[in-house]
Order: structure tokens, then C-alpha cells, then sequence
């Protein structure tokens, strides 16, 4: 793992390339250590082969796995696991994520109801229901 696996144009929507030198592997990328961790761990209890190494780039450094193109689909979901342990809230504070919620569930209640009951919708029944007759 020679080449740089950081692109120009990532917009960090996945955590994998290709392999910048061999399109048999694939290669995820970690920025914290405990994910890593995490995933190297899960690889190991599924059996999975890799190649580990790190790589500096713009003042991060990326912990790196390679794993073979047949591997793929079973390290994807074991990828989508440790993200999944390992996630933080958008908003961390239970009151404010759990108020905003509630006041969401609100505002779309709101807006089915006064959909619901608007007197175009009623006229257009009624419009309906002479056609049919």
C-alpha cells in the first residue's frame, strides 16, 4: 500500500477504495483508532485475511486495511457494524434531540391535519361524488 489511497475530490461518503495498485483489493480507511480497533478485532473473530498499514495525509493519520475483492461483501457489513457501535448523536444532549423529535412529530401532524381538512379537498369530494351519481 504504496500509493496514496486520499483522493482530491472525496467527499468521505464511504470509508473504501480500490487499491491504488492492485485492483484485486480493496482498501477501508479509519480516522479514529478506536474504530479501527474495532474493526481489526471483527476481522480476526470472522477469519478474514488483510494487510494493515497507516498513511499521514494533511495532518491525519488514516489506519488502512486491505482485504481481497472476494471479501468484499462480508467486510462491507462488518464495516456498516463497527460504524454502527461506534456512532456518535448528531445532537448529544437527550433533552434537545428527544424536544426536537417531538416537536418535528408535531409540526407533520400539523400539516396532515390542516391538509386533511381544507376546504378545497372537501369540494372536490363533493364534486366527485355528484360526477359518480
Amino acid at each position: 500500500m504504496d500509493s496514496k489511497v486520499e483522493n482530491i475530490i472525496d467527499l468521505g461518503l464511504v470509508n473504501y477504495v480500490r487499491h491504488p495498485s492492485n485492483p484485486n483489493y480493496v482498501v477501508f480507511r479509519f480516522a479514529v483508532k478506536k474504530k479501527a480497533d474495532d474493526f481489526e478485532q471483527t476481522l480476526k473473530s470472522k477469519k478474514i485475511w488483510f494487510e494493515k498499514g497507516e498513511e499521514n495525509t494533511r495532518g491525519k493519520t488514516y489506519i488502512l486495511f486491505g482485504i481481497h475483492n472476494r471479501d468484499h461483501s462480508a467486510v462491507e457489513r462488518i464495516n456498516f457494524q463497527v460504524e454502527g457501535r461506534n456512532r456518535n448523536f448528531l445532537i448529544r444532549n437527550k433533552f434537545l434531540r428527544w424536544s426536537l423529535l417531538l416537536f418535528s412529530i408535531g409540526v407533520m401532524t400539523l400539516a396532515v391535519v390542516g391538509y386533511c381538512t381544507s376546504p378545497t379537498l372537501e369540494d372536490k369530494m363533493e364534486e366527485f361524488q355528484k360526477v359518480k351519481e
